[in-house]
């Protein structure tokens, strides 16, 4: 794929949808981070479904931190994984109110060192609540990266450093969003939309699909 393909792609993407964000939902930089958290290995559907009780009755570290693990665990039990999410919840929130004045921090070394935060949280948070140029390379992400012939790699962290390179600079801070949209509603695992694909034609993808 060439330099003027990937400007194509990313042209009528932002044509398509000109300001898009993450399907989560929340309020402030503590939301998005507990939320984020919440959706690893989970959907954002379910995430939004748990997350306003949640947020109603803790919207802040310190008053997550004092609802424990047992009390988090009722609000989130809808939830996979959640027994490993609520320990790491509580967790965290402590080290915001004890060591970041109960704020999120801003560099991706301070944010990899809360309990339950990896590259690709800490990246959506850097990308959605601070607006760096990140890109978190989620399933959706690797998948599309991959099979569009937009970026090559084994693994995410491959995926992500090829896309920091090749997605054109105007587009990066979006490039995110629209990539994990795509895969999540055109591009899918089994039997990708091709027929609906805005990007068909510049798709390298010799398997295409169309009903």
């Amino acid at each position: 794929m060439n330099k003027e393909q990937r400007e194509e792609i990313f042209k009528r993407f932002a044509k398509n949808n000109p300001a898009p964000t993450t399907e989560l939902q929340y309020k402030n930089e503590f939301e998005l981070l507990i939320a984020v958290i919440l959706s690893a290995q989970a959907t954002d559907v379910s995430v939004n479904k748990a997350t306003p009780l949640l947020f109603k009755a803790a919207n802040t570290p310190k008053k997550m931190a004092a609802l424990g693990e047992e009390g988090l665990k009722e609000y989130i039990k809808s939830i996979g994984l959640y027994h490993t999410k609520a320990k790491n919840i509580i967790k965290t929130c402590q080290i915001l109110v004890e060591q970041h004045h109960s704020h999120v921090p801003r560099t991706r070394e301070a944010l990899e060192a809360l309990p339950g935060v990896g590259r690709k949280t800490a990246n959506v948070i850097l990308n959605t609540a601070f607006g760096e140029p990140t890109i978190a390379v989620d399933t959706h992400i690797f998948r599309v990266a991959n099979r569009i012939g937009l970026a090559k790699g084994k693994t995410p962290l491959e995926v992500e450093k090829q896309l920091l390179k090749v997605v054109p600079k105007q587009y990066l801070h979006d490039a995110h969003h629209w990539l994990i949209l795509h895969g999540r509603y055109t591009c899918i695992a089994r039997r990708p939309k091709c027929s609906a694909c805005i990007i068909q034609d510049l798709c390298e993808y010799p398997d295409k699909v169309f009903d």
